[in-house]
This record gives C-alpha cells, sequence and structure tokens, in this order.
C-alpha cells in the first residue's frame, strides 16, 4: 500500500506526544435526570482543591484538541484597581464597563483548572464552547469536602467589560434548557445514514442552527437528527435554486424551534388533578371518573394512553373546557384545530416543496407553535370535517397522528415522534365520524344538563365568573332562586349553558348600570324583574 506523507506529523514524534498530553481527557461523564440545576445539583464540577474558588468565574473552557481545562481570566479593566474592590462585588450578577472584579477571582487570573465530571447531556456543549472560544460566567459554589466546584449556570459575557452578551447568551440558555429537560439515555448513538428572554428565542439564522446542532444535536431523536444533517449539507450546496434553500431552511428551522422530549410522563398527583376539574366542571361524575382513570394509568406506565378522548355530545356542553382542563392536569401545552375549517387535507399534511408557495401542514405547524413535541392536541369538531372534498374526507389525515407511530409532513420530509401527543377530540353528532377514526378514540358521551344541574351552574359558576370578569362583587348582583327559574324556563329547549351565560352577562351588565348611573348600592333581581327584563 502507498504510503501518504503527514506534513501534520513531527519528525521526532515529540510534538504527537505533547498534544497527547495537553489532550488528555481529565472528567468523567455521569448521567442525570434533574430538570433544573443548582447547588445541589451542578452539571459541572471543576478541580477546586483550596475550596476557595469566588461565586462566579470568568474565562474560557479549552479548545478540546488542547485539553480539558477551563481558563479563569481577569477582565483588563480590573487591573489597576482590583484592590479597591468591596467584597459584595463578587455576589453580582453581572460586571458593567467600569466597574472592578473582586479580590477573589483576580488571585485566579489566568489560571487553568481541570474539569472533573461533566453531565452526559452537556459534554457537546462543553466541547462547543471550546472550539468556538466563548467567553462564560460560570456560576457555582464550592464543595465543602473539596470535592470540586460544582457550577449550576452559564453566563454568555463579553470578554472586555464582562457584562451578558445578549444575542450569544439567549442561544446558550435555549440551549442549557433543552439540554436540562432531555434524558440523558435517549442520546445515544447516531441513526445509520439510511435513515424569558430566550424564551421568545427562534433560530432561523443558518449559522446558529449548525451551533444548535454541533452542542445540542444528540437531545434530538435519531431519525431527526441525521435528518438535520442531510438538510443542512442540502442548503450548503450550490445546485439547487433559491427557492429550495429556503424552504430547507425554512423546514429546519421548525423542527430545531420544536423541544424534542422523551415519552415518560412523571406522576401527577390525583387530588390535584380531582381540585382542577372540580373547579372547571359542575357535574359531569361519569366523565371525571374517566378522567381520573386515565391519569392513574399514566401514573403507573408514565406513558400516555394508546387512545385518545372523543367527546360527544351536544353544542355548549363544555366539551372543550374538558380539554383544556386535561390539559392544565397533564401540565402540558395545547394546541386546537377547528376541523370545520379544513377542507383538504394537505392543509394538515402539508404542500410538497416543489411547490413555491409550499408550507408546512397544520400538525407541524401545532408542534412549531407549542414549542414541544408532547402536547395535548385538541380537535375540535371532527364530524364537521368536509366529507364531500374531491380530495377525501381532510379528517382521515390524521390516522397516522392517532396510532402514535409517528408522523410524516410532506414539507418537512420527516418522520415526527408523536409518542407524546395526546389527542382530545370534540364532536356533536359521533355518526358522522368515519370507522377507522372512531376506532383510535375513547368515546365519552356526554348527555346534556337536567334544569335542576342547569340551575346551579347558573348561580353557582356562570354568574360568579361573569362578576369577576367584570370586576364587580357578588353582593352587587344577586339573583333569587325564583328568579334563576324563570330563566331555565325559558331557556328550557336549548341545550348546553351558553345561552345561561350571556343572560348571567346581561343581568350583570344591567346591575352595573343601575350602580354607576343610579347611585344603587346592590341590586337583586327577583322573578318579577328577570321576567320583565327578558320579554318572559
Amino acid at each position: 500500500m502507498d504510503r501518504v506523507f503527514d506534513f501534520n506529523a513531527a519528525s521526532d514524534g515529540s510534538t504527537d506526544i505533547k498534544n497527547q498530553e495537553a489532550s488528555r481527557i481529565t472528567y468523567t461523564t455521569f448521567i442525570s435526570e434533574q430538570e433544573t440545576a443548582d447547588a445541589a445539583h451542578p452539571f459541572l464540577v471543576l478541580k477546586d482543591e483550596g475550596k476557595h474558588f469566588p461565586h462566579h468565574l470568568y474565562g474560557s473552557f479549552k479548545n478540546p484538541l488542547r485539553g480539558t481545562q477551563f481558563t479563569i481570566a481577569t477582565p483588563a479593566i480590573a487591573a489597576g484597581s482590583i484592590s479597591g474592590t468591596s467584597p459584595e462585588t463578587a455576589s453580582s450578577g453581572s460586571v458593567a464597563s467600569g466597574e472592578t472584579i473582586p479580590v477573589e477571582a483576580a488571585a485566579f487570573a489566568e489560571k487553568e483548572t481541570d474539569l472533573l465530571l461533566v453531565d452526559q447531556r452537556f459534554e457537546d456543549l462543553v466541547r462547543w464552547l471550546g472550539e468556538n472560544q466563548v467567553f462564560v460566567r460560570l456560576t457555582g459554589a464550592s464543595a465543602p469536602d473539596g470535592s470540586g466546584y460544582g457550577v449550576y449556570k452559564i453566563r454568555a459575557v463579553d470578554s472586555m467589560d464582562y457584562a451578558v452578551n445578549p444575542s450569544r447568551d439567549s442561544f446558550l440558555q435555549l440551549v442549557i434548557r433543552r439540554l436540562l429537560q432531555s434524558r440523558a439515555e435517549e442520546m445515544g448513538e447516531e441513526a445509520p445514514e439510511e435513515e424569558q428572554e430566550s424564551e421568545i428565542l427562534r433560530m432561523t439564522d443558518l449559522h446558529a442552527m449548525l451551533d444548535y446542532l454541533n452542542c445540542a444535536g444528540r437531545s434530538l431523536p435519531a431519525n431527526i437528527r441525521s435528518w438535520a444533517k442531510r438538510n443542512v449539507t442540502l442548503i450548503k450546496t450550490n445546485t439547487i435554486s433559491p427557492e429550495e434553500r429556503r424552504h430547507a431552511q425554512r423546514a429546519l428551522s421548525m423542527v430545531l424551534n420544536v423541544q424534542w422530549k422523551s415519552s415518560y410522563f412523571a406522576s401527577i398527583d390525583p387530588v390535584e388533578a380531582r381540585k382542577i376539574l372540580d373547579e372547571e366542571l359542575y357535574g359531569l361524575e361519569r366523565v371525571k371518573q374517566r378522567i381520573m382513570e386515565t391519569i392513574i394509568q399514566i401514573n403507573r406506565t408514565h406513558t400516555l394512553p394508546a387512545y385518545g378522548l372523543l367527546l360527544a355530545g351536544p353544542a355548549g356542553i363544555g366539551k372543550s373546557q374538558i380539554a383544556y382542563s386535561v390539559a392544565r392536569i397533564l401540565r402540558l401545552p395545547w394546541t386546537a384545530l377547528d376541523m370545520s375549517a379544513i377542507h383538504d387535507s394537505e392543509a394538515l399534511t402539508g404542500s410538497p416543496r416543489v411547490y413555491a408557495n409550499a408550507k408546512a401542514g397544520r400538525i407541524m405547524e401545532a408542534f412549531s407553535e407549542a414549542g414541544s413535541s408532547n402536547i395535548v392536541f385538541i380537535i375540535n369538531e371532527l364530524d364537521k370535517a368536509d366529507s364531500a372534498s374531491v380530495n377525501g374526507n381532510p379528517a382521515d389525515a390524521l390516522l397516522t397522528l392517532l396510532d402514535n407511530l409517528g408522523y410524516t409532513d410532506n414539507y418537512i420530509e420527516c418522520m415526527i415522534p408523536t409518542s407524546g401527543v395526546y389527542p382530545i377530540a370534540t364532536a356533536n353528532d359521533k355518526s358522522r365520524i368515519s370507522a377507522p377514526l372512531m376506532s383510535r378514540f375513547a368515546v365519552i358521551d356526554i348527555p346534556d344538563y337536567t334544569p335542576e344541574e342547569k340551575k346551579e351552574i347558573f348561580l353557582h359558576f356562570s354568574l360568579p365568573k361573569v362578576l369577576k370578569r367584570m370586576s364587580m362583587s357578588p353582593e352587587e348582583c344577586v339573583v333569587t332562586p325564583d328568579a334563576a327559574d324563570v330563566i331555565i324556563k325559558k331557556y328550557r329547549d336549548t341545550t348546553g349553558i351558553r345561552d345561561l351565560e350571556q343572560v348571567a352577562e346581561h343581568l350583570a351588565a344591567n346591575a352595573l348600570y343601575q350602580i354607576e348611573t343610579r347611585h344603587a348600592g346592590a341590586v337583586t333581581f327577583t322573578k318579577d324583574t328577570v321576567a320583565k327584563l327578558l320579554d318572559c
């Protein structure tokens, strides 16, 4: 075999030995599932034998090719005034231009300290910080036993005045938050080739997306990680049109701005769940029981049920409110889709990138808007999907989503994991829903309220809610039980409670009018005044 001369190799081998010594790995990784970091649960530990590192350390991580150390530095602006610095400066959040650095930090200027422990999830981030020589401020505390300096916060700062660098730090905080909420066991091997200020950050710049893939790529599912790399390669090529490049970059941005979480769900407090249901809903005990059974099932399996919920019943009985309550109990973001406004399945599945005006479907947009892969997907008016469409019933496009086996959007061109999606559909008429769709749901039939239940809801739910919204006290607007009977009788032939809520707002507005114009202290509505006001 022909030998190829290596120009990087030293003739005597001394440089290789020196580089190997310099680039030795000083740390070990550990697995953590903590979703927050603090002094008791750091994600990085530095060597600190003297137990005298200050609360904040400034500097940069070494390039991984040269070693695994952190270089501690002191700003030039403090060089001539270190001795006059007050001790309180050590605990300040940032150092603005013209301020000084505490004496303790100055003692460690340009000193290198080894990395001892690194949370497995943060290994790529530390490597990226070193490769790009990002100047940072570490926040941590030294362990009493001298085991090291535990780091639980990293901020990107300016190397001149040590003030927080807003643009770079917002990206860094996004990455740290994503890493803390990921699970180490899911950040595995590569898939085969076949296959608050930071809260509003959206990665649209290609450079930012490349940085994210380099320092937090392992937090992505394996197939999405491989897809993202292929998409980056496509964007960088010169053989595609500007339109294709724009589509590819937009698709990559949508996927990377979603936090891809595990399908593991922590236990939910059943008492708190029941309290939420009782606050939001009156009666409906059978419905509440079914939801509580779902909660107990999640607590046992730590995964979502295989089937979503289909809430079927007359209009106005609170089906959507039940869905929102479930999202609140599960502590998940929710997104709603109105099927009555969908007339083409392409609106759900997205359009291919070959079209100039191509875009992702509503399902993928729901992930992007929520910013999370674990969501409650509320499908309103499932029975009102346009079954007469020339392209077939658009609701049938939901089948792959409901199977929880993965969903492919025509625009994204990548299988999206759906194991963290909990679908809840509402419908008035079950007979208009196709059998394949019905088989994907656990159906809960919700009957209309009885007159007695409507009276209780009006007096103890609808009216108090309206009064609170209008900043009125309960004493300012009183409705007698006899007056409530008149209201219920007037709307006895209508389903649900929407009419009752409108009446409650009418009465509250009338009471407020009398209080403001006639200076009445309070208004009490009797059956006669209500009958006259409502013309009944």
